[in-house]
């Protein structure tokens, strides 16, 4: 796995590096940054952040349950891949980068879904999600090698199968918010039968 910013365990004096988030208006506009966990303490700091959706040639949805150890909603079902681009990084590259270093996998035909802005407080955590999100769409061809520290585990979800999930199973606060916002673009990737 390559090692950058959001991967590096301490930087050479032995402490933690502090990650740093791009702080936004509600128009997406940069006007700064904040460290990662400071911008999600109540009431959060409005934050550019990125949602990934990768499907197989089926039209299924990866899905990933994150790891036990993440702070912020562990355990718990999401999206294939979510993250936070570094100050002055391109959303798209972001995205690319991070469910590489996620999954092991690369994603192809990865496509913009638009974005959508929500506040959503995490009751577990005490946390707050105050993003403004880049959506993507794309295809999962490759075969996954998951970050243990990142993913508990990963599913192919068909329509049906997420709605059953969903019901039974924690997602994360965000998930539905930006699963919504995506769906136009996900029914244009996997066509009218897979039920998007």
């Amino acid at each position: 796995m390559p090692t950058t910013p959001a991967t590096a365990a301490n930087s050479s004096n032995g402490t933690a590096e502090a990650i740093m988030l791009e702080l936004v208006d509600e128009n997406g506009t940069t006007i700064g940054t904040a460290e990662k966990l400071a911008a999600h303490q109540p009431p959060g700091q409005l934050h550019r952040a990125f949602s990934v959706f990768l499907f197989d040639q089926q039209g299924r949805l990866l899905l990933q349950r994150r790891a036990l150890g993440k702070y912020h909603s562990p355990g718990v079902w999401s999206n294939t891949c979510c993250g936070h681009p570094y100050p002055g990084e391109a959303p798209f590259a972001a995205a690319a980068r991070r469910t590489y270093e996620e999954l092991g996998a690369s994603p192809s035909l990865l496509a913009e879904a638009g974005t959508v802005r929500y506040n959503h407080p995490d009751p577990a955590s005490g946390l707050v999600e105050q993003e403004f999100n880049h959506l993507f769409v794309g295809m999962a061809q490759d075969q996954l090698h998951p970050d243990p520290e990142e993913v508990g585990e990963t599913s192919f979800v068909t329509a049906d199968e997420l709605a059953e999930r969903h019901a039974r199973t924690p997602f994360s606060a965000w998930f539905m918010t930006v699963l919504d916002a995506a769906r136009p673009a996900i029914r244009e990737l996997t066509g009218p039968s897979a039920g998007w």
